[in-house]
């Protein structure tokens, strides 16, 4: 059954060290992160008819919501809740996570990697950038991108995840669809399993996933790579893709994957128009919903092309971090990005601009 009332926090601020949000300003910590927020949108969805409108907090928190009190409740409750260290990673400041593609058609730099030497000395560079998580991956999933054999594809990644786990810092993450392939990447090393069909695409994946007890990314597609951008149609994207990953939390939680396992990525670009991208981007906040950690995976992709005139996906860099800055503006805590020196010292100067302090 559909959700019918969606609460959004807005009205976001830099938290200051020391602060109690509530006592202070009268608002309320953003997932115990670097943010606060004064106000929420309220959004009531009957069918076809979806209304929105902004409520002071102690407008929303006074008010009777009837037969719905508990469904708003519980998101508000979501929202403020702390967020649970990810393999040990604390995400409580935005963190980092570095592209490695070994694959021949990734839509930026496919090919450049397919030597497993070459992907090894990327990812190596990328942690020395300061990427926290080196997502690691041997299947494109860029639009109209062909399937991968598992025999390929394991052939393309488990020599790079052996040769770095254990020698990096950072954590190692498979970006994979397949559950053998989740199972013998986390027999190699890997830390996480970032899945761009929220372990829908293979009926073992769930289960899988359980029994390595292992944190898992769960993001939205509409369709399969070959055909998602095949005229994309939501009757609400915010709301639908809201939906939708909030099935698959539920879905981990049956099979016994715990919601502090967890991490939920809207899918940017995967089945959506630049105005579907747009509104999930400035309704981004929405998905704190959830109640686990938020990572945004907008880095050099067509839309940032689309709104700049920038046809080379590697020249987009600019453009990719003002996405990411826009993200972490709204509380995302991971980025998922090609340029991560870039990233990371934009970072340390939104938060110092923002914090009123360095680090």
């Amino acid at each position: 059954m559909l959700r019918e009332i969606y609460v959004r926090p807005l009205g976001l601020y830099a938290a200051q060290a020391g602060d109690d949000a509530e006592e202070v300003w009268g608002g309320f910590r953003l997932a115990e992160g670097w943010l606060d927020f004064s106000a929420v949108e309220v959004i009531e969805r009957n069918g076809a008819s979806v209304d929105r409108r902004i409520a002071g907090i102690g407008e929303f928190l006074e008010r009777d919501w009837g037969r719905r009190a508990l469904n708003a409740a519980d998101m508000f409750e979501m929202i403020r809740q702390p967020r649970k260290r990810i393999a040990g990673l604390d995400v409580g400041r935005p963190r980092v996570m570095g592209v490695v593609n070994v694959t021949p058609d990734s839509f930026s730099d496919g090919g450049q990697l397919l030597d497993s030497q070459a992907a090894i000395d990327h990812a190596r560079q990328l942690e020395d950038a300061g990427a926290d998580i080196l997502d690691i991956g041997g299947e494109s999933t860029r639009p109209g991108a062909d399937a991968v054999s598992l025999d390929e594809e394991r052939q393309r990644v488990l020599p790079v995840i052996e040769a770095l786990a254990g020698k990096v810092d950072a954590l190692l993450s498979i970006d994979t669809r397949k559950a053998a392939m989740m199972d013998e990447a986390v027999g190699a090393g890997a830390d996480i399993v970032n899945d761009v069909s929220a372990l829908s695409f293979d009926p073992e994946a769930l289960q899988t996933v359980a029994d390595l007890n292992v944190p898992v990314i769960l993001m939205h597609a509409l369709g399969d790579p070959k055909t998602m951008q095949d005229d994309p149609v939501y009757d609400d994207v915010l709301l639908d893709v809201f939906d939708y990953l909030e099935a698959r939390v539920e879905a981990c939680l049956r099979a016994g994957i715990s919601r502090d396992k967890m991490m939920i990525d809207p899918g940017i670009g995967f089945g959506k128009t630049l105005e579907h991208n747009l509104a999930l981007l400035s309704g981004l906040s929405l998905f704190h919903g959830l109640g686990v950690p938020v990572l945004v995976g907008a880095s050099r992709k067509r839309f940032v092309g689309t709104i700049t005139g920038v046809e080379n996906a590697a020249e987009r860099v600019a453009g990719s971090i003002g996405a990411a800055l826009a993200a972490v503006g709204q509380g995302a805590q991971i980025l998922r990005v090609h340029d991560v020196a870039e990233t990371k010292q934009a970072l340390a100067v939104w938060q110092a601009a923002t914090q009123g302090v360095v680090g």
